[in-house]
Order: C-alpha cells, then sequence, then structure tokens
C-alpha cells in the first residue's frame, strides 16, 4: 500500500450538482427548465408532463411557477402532472393531505385543466388500492410518459415515499413508511399518533422513466443522505442512489446541503486546493483530528501521509505550519465577549472601546438566547455591558393545549378567590376549554387560545432574562407578523416585519448583535428571522446609518447544530458554575421542559443539547491542544463588508 495514501477515501460525486446561492435562486432555475419545456410543447402542439413532489423542498419552485403565471402569462392549460405520493389513510379535503398542498400552493393559482391534474387517492379502500396502482401506471404510460419529474429526497433517503428496501423496478403501490420519515412528519401533523403510517407511491422504476429528473434539496440537515446519495454506491438502503443510473439527472443544492460532502470536508482528497488562509486552517484541524494528535505535535510526515505535502511547502515544514494555526485558534478564545478593558491586541475577537457595551440578542423563539448563548449571555450582564434580548417570535404554536387550559384557568380561580368580576374572562376560559376537547388534528387556535399561549412563552422569556441579569426593560418582544399564521407554516415576511427590526435597531443602536445561525430548526423560523436582521442592516447601511459602522454581528449556534471549529471566530469558555447558571435559565421555560412541542429528531431535552454541544466544542479544543475548558460557547462574525466569501 502507498503510505502517502493512508488517510485518503477516495470519493467521487457521481451525480452532477449544481450549487446555488440560496433556495430562492435554484427554485427559479428549475421553474424556468419547467417553464422552458411548457412553452416548447405548446409551440409543438403537444402536452408537457410534469412528476410533482411535495414537501419543503419544491414549495418555492411552485411559488415562482405560480408567478410566472400570474405576471408572464405562462399558461399551463398543455400541461398533465402526476403527483409522486400520497398518505393513506387520508382524505383530500384533510389540510395534511397532498391533494390539498398541491391545489394550495399551485394548482388553484393557475390555469391548468382539473382533468389533467393526478394525485394518488389515499382515501380508497384497501382492497381497491392494487387496481388504482396499475391505473395510475397505465395512465402515465398512455400519456407518453414524464418528461420532468422533481424530487426532494427524505432523510431515508427515500425519493417519492420509496423506502430503504425498495428496488430498482419497483412501481406505483402501498407502502409502509420509514421510522424517520413519520418523525420528521410529526411536526405537520401534531404528533406522532397522527402521522399515517402507510401511503401510495411511484416506485424507483416508475420515477426512472421519466426522460428528465431534477432532484432539490436545501438545508444541512438533508447533507448526510445527499452525500451516501452522491458519493457512495447503488444501494437499496439509500432509495435515492437508483438515480445514478438514470442518465439525465440534475441535483440543485444550497451551499449548507453540500456539507457532509468531501468537496467541503475535505476537498484535498479530490482535486487541487485553493489554499486560502480558511483552507489551511481547515485541513490542519482535520489532520490532527484524523492522527489523533495536538497541532503542535504533527509532523512533516504527517502531513505526507495524509497528501498534504503542498501545505507545507509556503512554510518550508510543519513547525511553522502548526504554530500559526494554533495561534488563530487560542486567539478565538476570550473571557470577555463584550471586549476587555485596557486590551488591544488586535488578535482579540472583541474591541476594548466602548467600556460598557450596548448589545443585543435577537432570539427567533423565546428560549432559543438561553439554549444558545446563555453562558455568554449571564457572562455580559455580569460583566455589566448594557444587554437587550429581542425574542422575534411570540412561539405560540409551541406550547401545548393542556398548559394553555391550565393557565387560563387560573386566571378564573384567581379572579374567583379574590371575588374579582370579569365574565368575559369566564366565558372565554370556557370557550377554550371547549375548543380543546374539540379540536381536530392540525386545526389552527381561536385568537384566545393564542394569546394565552404566546403569554406563557412571554413570561418564561422574562423569567429567563431577569435570572440572566437582564434589566425588565430591555426585555423585547417583537411578535413578528409572519410567524402569527396559528400554524407550522408561516406567511411571507413583509416591510411590517422588516420595520419593527429597524425600529428596534435604530432605537438601540447596538455595538454588538447577536443573531441566531444555526438553521435546522424544523420548521425554518431561524433562517427567516436571520434573513430579516440582515436586510434591515443592509437597508440601514444604505440609508446611512452611521452607528452600524461600529457594530459587530456575532451569530450562534447550539440549539440545533454548532459551528466547525474552523469556522469559529469567538470562543467563550464556560465554567461548571456558569454552565449550571445556563441550565437554570433554561429551565425558566417550563413549557418547553421535558417534551417541547416540536423536538424535532433530537430526543434530548434542550439544555442537554446545549451542554453537550457546548462540552463537545470545548473537547475538541482540549484535543488539538488548548486549554480544556468545562464547555465553550461558538460565534462567528458576520462581514456586512465581504458577504460574499462569508457565504462561500
Amino acid at each position: 500500500m502507498n503510505n502517502s495514501l493512508s488517510y485518503i477515501e477516495k470519493t467521487i460525486e457521481k451525480l452532477p450538482i449544481t450549487i446555488v446561492e440560496d433556495q430562492p435562486t435554484g427554485a427559479k432555475i428549475i421553474a424556468g427548465q419547467v417553464a422552458e419545456l411548457i412553452k416548447r410543447k405548446q409551440a409543438e402542439g403537444q402536452f408537457a408532463v410534469l412528476g410533482l413532489a411535495t414537501g419543503s423542498s419544491p414549495l418555492l419552485i411552485y411559488r415562482e411557477l405560480v408567478r410566472l403565471h400570474k405576471e408572464e402569462g405562462l399558461s399551463f392549460k398543455n400541461v398533465i402532472t402526476f403527483n409522486l405520493d400520497e398518505y393513506f389513510s387520508i382524505s383530500p379535503e384533510s389540510e395534511k393531505s397532498y391533494v390539498y398542498f398541491m391545489h394550495n400552493h399551485l394548482f388553484s393559482h393557475i390555469d391548468i385543466l382539473p382533468e389533467n391534474v393526478y394525485i394518488p387517492d389515499g382515501s380508497l379502500k384497501i382492497e381497491e388500492v392494487s387496481a388504482f396502482c396499475s391505473a395510475y401506471e397505465a395512465k402515465i404510460e398512455e400519456v407518453g410518459g414524464i418528461d420532468i419529474q422533481i424530487l426532494g429526497i427524505g432523510r431515508s433517503g427515500h425519493i417519492g415515499f420509496n423506502e430503504p428496501g425498495s428496488t430498482v423496478n419497483s412501481t406505483t403501490r402501498l407502502v409502509k413508511l420509514d421510522q424517520i420519515t413519520i418523525t420528521d412528519a410529526i411536526k405537520d401533523f401534531g404528533d406522532e399518533q397522527h402521522v399515517p403510517h402507510r401511503a401510495i407511491t411511484m416506485g424507483v422504476g416508475t420515477i426512472l422513466s421519466a426522460r428528465r429528473i431534477i432532484l432539490a434539496a436545501w438545508g444541512k440537515s438533508k447533507s448526510p443522505i445527499l452525500k451516501e446519495m452522491i458519493e457512495g454506491p447503488v444501494t437499496t438502503d439509500v432509495p435515492a442512489s437508483f438515480l445514478q443510473r438514470h442518465k439525465n439527472v440534475m441535483v440543485y443544492l444550497d451551499e449548507s446541503a453540500t456539507d457532509a460532502f468531501t468537496r467541503n470536508k475535505a476537498p484535498w482528497l479530490v482535486g487541487v486546493v485553493d489554499w486560502t488562509p480558511k483552507m489551511k486552517k481547515r485541513a490542519v484541524i482535520w489532520l490532527s483530528q484524523r492522527a489523533n494528535k495536538p497541532i503542535l505535535k504533527l509532523t512533516d510526515e504527517d502531513y505526507k501521509k495524509a497528501g498534504l505535502r503542498d501545505l507545507l511547502v509556503e512554510y518550508g515544514g510543519a513547525y511553522d505550519l502548526n504554530i500559526k494555526i494554533f495561534g488563530q485558534l487560542r486567539d478565538t478564545i476570550t473571557g470577555w465577549p463584550g471586549g476587555k478593558p485596557g486590551a488591544y491586541e488586535k488578535t482579540r475577537p472583541e474591541r476594548p472601546e466602548p467600556i460598557v457595551k450596548r448589545s443585543i440578542v435577537f432570539s427567533p423563539h423565546p428560549d432559543d438566547d438561553v439554549i444558545s448563548m446563555g453562558g455568554t449571555l449571564i457572562r455580559l450582564a455580569d460583566q455589566g455591558h448594557d444587554v437587550h434580548v429581542a425574542y422575534q417570535t411570540s412561539g405560540n404554536i409551541a406550547v401545548f393545549d393542556d398548559d394553555a387550559i391550565r393557565f387560563s384557568q387560573f386566571v378564573v380561580d384567581l379572579m374567583n378567590n379574590q371575588k374579582l368580576d370579569c365574565p368575559d374572562l369566564v366565558k372565554s376560559n370556557e370557550d377554550l376549554v371547549n375548543f380543546v376537547k374539540n379540536k381536530k388534528p392540525g386545526q389552527i387556535d381561536t385568537p384566545f387560545l393564542k394569546a394565552v399561549k404566546g403569554l406563557i412563552r412571554r413570561g418564561e422569556a422574562a423569567a429567563g432574562c431577569r435570572y440572566s441579569g437582564v434589566k425588565d426593560e430591555n426585555v423585547h418582544f417583537l411578535d413578528l407578523p409572519f410567524y402569527e399564521t396559528g400554524q407550522v407554516e408561516k406567511s411571507v415576511p413583509t416591510d411590517a416585519d422588516l420595520s419593527i427590526v429597524i425600529d428596534l435597531l435604530r432605537e438601540i443602536q447596538p455595538h454588538q448583535i447577536f443573531a441566531a445561525g444555526d438553521l435546522q430548526d424544523p420548521h425554518g423560523t431561524h433562517e427567516v428571522c436571520l434573513q430579516i436582521i440582515f436586510e434591515a442592516i443592509r437597508q440601514m447601511r444604505t440609508e446611512g446609518d452611521k452607528w452600524l459602522d461600529d457594530c459587530y454581528v456575532w451569530l450562534y449556534r447550539g440549539a440545533w447544530q454548532e459551528w466547525n471549529v474552523e469556522d469559529i471566530e469567538m470562543a467563550v469558555p464556560i465554567s461548571p458554575d456558569e454552565l449550571f447558571r445556563k441550565r437554570k435559565a433554561i429551565f425558566k421555560h417550563q413549557s418547553q421542559k421535558d417534551e417541547p412541542v416540536f423536538p424535532g429528531e433530537d430526543k434530548r431535552e434542550f439544555w442537554q443539547r446545549a451542554e453537550d454541544r457546548n462540552r463537545t466544542t470545548a473537547k475538541i479544543y482540549d484535543q488539538l491542544g488548548l486549554t480544556e475548558y468545562e464547555a465553550i460557547e461558538a460565534f462567528v462574525r458576520y462581514p456586512f463588508d465581504d458577504e460574499e466569501s462569508f457565504l462561500k
């Protein structure tokens, strides 16, 4: 064996991929290709046959197709569609059905002929399913086959509902859903008992019979399974890997969806690398972890065995390179997240002046602040900074109905105990109880019930802030309108959301902005909230707000994911006592304790997730040869003067 290849894993991307700037950009590209097909078929007097998917990935594609219809006159009268799948058993009238999904997001907004829309029927009797599936296959063949098949991918590796074990020649049929798929669907159905455990789906063979296939996937959570699909072997364990056998496939991804790919984790293993400072840092950390050695103990031979010989050329050997990267990591560590007074070293992540900074922590939900950066929040307050916390959304959908009944009844009992008279409130409480008793899965809460749930979370957030040392007058509840739909799916942010954030920032004029950069929360609220902040800052910069020239924007993670060590620019050590204080601050959010409404796939409580991630970050620093700490909260600074470079 050639020792120079001892660390190298020979991997190859076996499907063509296109990395787009963001989801809207990818959606426009894909929708444009669909529109091009439709127009070409119209000119030829033929039907365009589309295979359509549901789920979060194609939403923006459908939104762009609707826009093309309404604003640019794209007609769908010559289009025939076949949907991939449908839950079984489910009524087409159910808001959770894919019939409802497709009409709500596409069909009701375009001029497609109803008789040209085909969706599996999830309301059939079990004995009718086999004949229906055969007829579905026959209809696809009758219209000449599918021209373009749109796909997403599930975390189990499914395309359509072809779960692990599906074969390459499978056709439309009734299937059992994988537990991962069921778990991912809980966010839509409220709890697992309401999630259908079966579905009707096109088969892998049916999908592969399409003349062209476009798969879209967004976000870091999909990256591991995408890596298996694209870099791994063709296997029934990952049904999406069968796409490698199709001659006309394109996979569209955003940057975060490629996070687990070899091209990102270790690009030097697959090709020539541009050794930027960030790439050098990544390679040295990777080598340290692979060799199981602290950075300062890495040798020339270690680099050569790992195929990193060219990295040594610039530094003349491992010694100077090791010291360089070790120093960069050491300089990220600071016990002064607001800057250390009198410490003017340029290597420190924060400025020493002003000594007392105005700091604002934006929290997408009413607990992300203490979960993700509770230790830093407490330290900022302890060190005398003017700390503000802004809760961007009410978080009202993440409260159990029973908790709402308990709090509402408490108010009524308190009134009775104090012999206070408020018949309207008593009636509202009675209506709340009756509504909950008869509430259907997925039904939107009444305004009063939403208000009670919102106040529960508001009270918990205020308690967490008080415990952390934040002044009552520095706690801001923004209740951004985009969130207030009463359901998992949110509205598109508008100028109203933007104005609320701009007004608060101009009022406070902070020296530091902390915002949630962990974009893997199940419903995408974190990303929407972050983009609103970014757009607010861009607009204020354009309008000449000079205070922004002395404002740093720090992105935190912790609730759903953590920063890669090579990306960390400020690492705040957390002592055992501070970690315990952080835990108690999280415990103030009682409605999210024990079992939150939306836990995601991680079954640990949020305080456990946060502590494990913080301890893991500290352990990695220790293994790389730096000081051993109990825990570390990590931050990345967002460079508005170099956004393009940062996003890459």
